[in-house]
Parts: C-alpha cells; structure tokens; sequence
C-alpha cells in the first residue's frame, strides 16, 4: 500500500529564502501509531531545514531498524536516504561521508538501534568526530515487537503489563559526554519550540552532533509507572535553557540583564542564543554538564536543552586530512599522478 500526501496546498503558503515552502521538505504520510512522538520529531526536522534553507538533496538521511528507522520516509522526499541493517547506521554513514564529504548527513536511531545491538558502532562514531547529526527517538521500548524494555528503560519503571524494569538504565546522553561527544543535546518529541532551534544548531556544529529525544510510545509505554510517557516526562523535565538559534545575515540588536544569556558562534557563524536556567551549568564545560546531569537524575528529573558544545572540534575530516572533493569526482590525474610523484613518494620510505 501506498501513503502519499495529498498535493493541494495553500497557494499563499510561506516560503523560504529558496522559494520552497514547508511542503517541499515533507514525505509520505507516516504509518506509525496515531500520537506517536516519532512523529513529532518527524515534523521538527522539516520545520528546521525549512527554516535553515537547506536544499534537501544536500541531505543524505540515514537509519537502522525500528520504529524511528521508518521515519526517514516521512520527511525531506527530496533529498538521499539509505535505511541499513539494525544498529550499523553509524558504519553506513561513516563510508558515505567519507565518500562525499559535502552532503549533510542525518542519522536517526532508536534506544534499541543504538543502545543495544548498535551500541559498538555509536561508541566508534563519537570517537571519530564523524561530522553528522545523529538522533535518537527514546521511548525506553522495543515498539516492533509488542513493547518489551529496551537498554534505556529506567531502573524500577513500569511497563505496560505491571512488570517493573530490574536492570540499570543505560543513559546516551551521560555515555555521549563520557565519549567526548563535541555536541551532545537532549529534548522531549513534545516540545518543539526547544527541539526546532536544537536540531537547527547541530545541523551547524563541525562534528558529531547528539540529540536523544524522550519520544513517547503511544501503544506500549504511555502508561502510569513509566518513566518515558508524556505525564512523567512533562511533570519531571528540567531545562537548562531556552535556546535559539541565530544565523548571521542582518544585525539582531536586543537587551539582556546581565548574566542571563550565552552566545555561542557555530562554525558557520550563525549564533546559539540561550537563556540560562539551570544553575551552576556552563555548555562549554564537559565537566560541569557532567555533574549537572548527574545531580538531575538523582532527583529524578529529565534534564532537556543544549549540555555541552565544542565549537572548536575538529570533525573526521580534518583528522585524517582527506582531499575535499567527492570521491566519483577525482581525475585519472587526481589518482596517478605520475612516476615523478611515484618516485619521491617511495624516497620517502627508503
């Protein structure tokens, strides 16, 4: 069967700077579960590359297995995709950058993808900076197969059947950091007004950019003793801030009581505005996010906004000193320079 959005559409619908309006970004019509957070942030992808100007086939979207692994089909129809086998998105994307480094590159992955059978891969893809926005939609359970607790399921909580979780949870964001994840993010599927401007900054970070989204499961993980349902998570969230992002085109004049704000320049010099809330919290310092993470879950809050960011990392790239163009794009002389060339190579070694 075949879902495809209807094709009317306002004819005075906004568009942005390219002439496209929001329609040009969207997909096929989603089949998840009516309420599905997965859908949401579906919808805070399209809104951001809207927002950003980003041309979709400048994007290459990536995925697994699971239930966030089907959503690469509801949004940006126009641009690359490639949904791999479960828990190798990160080695599938690593290639693909490597092969063509001028896409952006979007990988979604759910706490089963990547916290259980795609937990070797992530750790791999954080130490190597590969330069891609990577997102992980939580719901703390395995949605295709009837709701079992997954990896990020917290300790005690309550499933749908009664049965509370035995096992320590494994927390993505706390591992991210550990890592040395140079953008590490968390947000709730239900508030978009936080995951539009976060998703927005990673897609601007020089390097690899996490975000673990709190994403619901309408069907079986919405009940009361569940630590990832839409009343827990409102009643239990804590932010660090209200964060914006400002791309550089025109001045933006604006006042702040001193102490109230942060600015933070991405590598494309657009600006992550936040409004700091938490205290004691400072993006720059690992350390400090580390620590106000950790105090977090001992109250049992879910600590959401921009925790940590390292404007000056230095992605895959640049590590490894690869050439700039695309790989199909290299000539017979890019790749056999001569026998001069050859020569002094092989003095080199001798």
């Amino acid at each position: 069967m075949s879902f495809i959005r209807p094709v009317f559409r306002h004819p005075e619908s906004p568009k942005n700077d390219l002439g496209y309006t929001r329609q040009y970004y969207e997909g096929t019509l989603s089949t998840l579960c009516a309420g599905c957070g997965h859908d949401s942030i579906s919808g805070a992808i399209i809104q951001a590359c809207f927002e950003m100007n980003i041309e979709p086939h400048q994007v290459a979207k990536l995925s697994g297995i699971g239930c966030s692994s089907k959503t690469p089909a509801y949004y940006l129809g126009n641009s690359h995709g490639f949904n791999s086998v479960h828990g190798r998105m990160p080695s599938v994307t690593t290639g693909a950058s490597l092969a063509n480094r001028k896409l952006m590159y979007l990988g979604v992955s759910g706490d089963g993808d990547t916290a259980s059978i795609g937990m070797g891969q992530f750790v791999h893809v954080i130490r190597r900076n590969l330069n891609m926005v990577y997102i992980v939609m939580n719901n703390g359970c395995y949605g295709l197969t009837k709701g079992q607790d997954s990896a990020t399921a917290d300790f005690g909580s309550i499933n749908k059947s009664g049965v509370a979780n035995l096992f320590q949870t494994i927390d993505l964001v706390g591992l991210a950091l550990e890592l040395g994840a140079t953008f590490v993010g968390r947000s709730f599927s239900g508030d978009k007004t936080q995951l539009v401007p976060m998703i927005k900054a990673a897609m601007s970070h020089n390097g690899f950019a996490f975000i673990d989204v709190i994403s619901p499961c309408v069907t079986f993980n919405n009940n009361v003793g569940s630590t990832k349902s839409y009343d827990y998570v409102r009643a239990h969230v804590e932010a660090t801030s209200a964060i914006d992002l400002v791309p550089e085109k025109t001045e933006i004049t604006t006042t702040y009581e001193e102490g109230t704000t942060k600015l933070i320049e991405m590598h494309d010099h657009s600006i992550i505005e936040l409004h700091k809330l938490a205290e004691g919290w400072d993006p720059t310092n690992r350390h400090s996010a580390v620590e106000r993470l950790q105090m977090s879950r001992n109250k049992g809050e879910i600590l959401t906004g921009l925790l940590y960011v390292d404007t000056e990392s230095k992605d895959l790239h640049e590590l490894i000193e690869t050439v700039p163009q695309p790989l199909n794009t290299l000539t017979k002389a890019d790749l056999c320079p001569g026998g001069e060339m050859l020569e002094r190579i092989n003095g080199e070694f001798r």
